[in-house]
């Protein structure tokens, strides 16, 4: 009897045993703990835009009261029909009526040869004009209408009572001395003269791939830019215009196109990256900027 009753208590000690063996562990990395108040507060990981690839960030325009490019305190070289506003993206803005900002010094960031692949992140207010294209920002060449970027805007596609569609066209030059382009031919965000809407360029110089945003999306129908001749080329020297490009800038008239006008509409948060931004990264860069941080 005593021997029946320790092969069962044996067989249970066993069973325990099995089990507690096979029971599944919940960290079988050993991962460290994860505390929830480290992210109480932050946007997709972050507290500030500041804190997207702050090494990689090569100039910045916060249009805070300061109208400098902040990396290297370079004022502009000519302004007008600009004004600072309230109610900015974060602080205040620039408003322009017809108007631009140039800088006319060669900054070091855009050398050719520190400057091969690129983000440009910006907030608009813009509306459709019916009429004329608008540049938002343009690395531009002296003497020459094509820059080394350039940031179209087809307002001239749509009267300004269409706010449901803006076509976006940029540029960039090759190293072939040609143009590239991309289009967003099917998607567009929603714009407004009241509605910041985000809009970002990404251009990758080791695939050649061109992209696209607004609002934290990928809009662009022809991302794949190729290789060889077609890649981007930051030619020297040059100089960057916001709002306009030279044509629009009376004493710097290139040639007779007129299909630029002056921009009219609000721009804040110029921020350009010498690298690519992965995906997450710009779509935290448009919810962060719609958190004001």
């Amino acid at each position: 009897m005593k021997i029946q009753q320790f092969n069962i208590s044996f067989c249970i000690a066993i069973c325990i045993c099995v089990l507690s063996s096979c029971k599944k562990d919940g960290n079988p990395n050993n991962l460290p703990d994860v505390s929830a108040a480290e992210y109480e507060g932050k946007i997709d990981g972050f507290t500030s835009s500041e804190e997207i690839y702050p090494n990689n960030m090569v100039a910045y325009w916060n249009f805070d009261g300061n109208k400098n490019e902040m990396k290297s305190s370079t004022a502009p070289t000519a302004s007008a029909n600009d004004v600072f506003v309230p109610d900015g993206v974060r602080g205040q803005a620039i408003s322009l009526t017809g108007g631009y900002i140039y800088y006319a010094k060669q900054l070091n960031a855009f050398k050719t040869d520190s400057f091969k692949s690129f983000t440009i992140s910006t907030w608009v207010k813009i509306l459709n004009n019916g009429s004329k294209r608008t540049m938002l920002f343009q690395l531009a060449r002296p003497a020459m209408f094509t820059g080394n970027i350039n940031f179209a805007l087809n307002t001239n596609s749509f009267p300004a009572s269409n706010i449901n569609e803006l076509k976006i066209q940029p540029t960039f030059t090759t190293v072939g001395g040609g143009t590239q382009d991309n289009l967003n031919n099917v998607l567009s965000p929603k714009i407004g003269s009241a509605k910041w809407t985000h809009v970002a360029l990404t251009y990758n110089g080791g695939t050649g791939i061109f992209d696209i945003w607004a609002d934290g999306f990928k809009i662009g129908g022809y991302p794949s830019r190729g290789t060889g001749n077609n890649l981007f080329k930051s030619w020297e020297p040059n100089e960057v215009i916001i709002g306009s490009n030279y044509n629009g800038i009376p004493g710097k008239q290139v040639n007779s196109d007129v299909s630029f006008a002056p921009m009219t509409g609000q721009i804040d948060e110029v921020r350009i990256y010498n690298i690519p931004l992965p995906d997450a990264y710009v779509r935290a860069l448009y919810n962060l900027g719609v958190a004001h941080k």
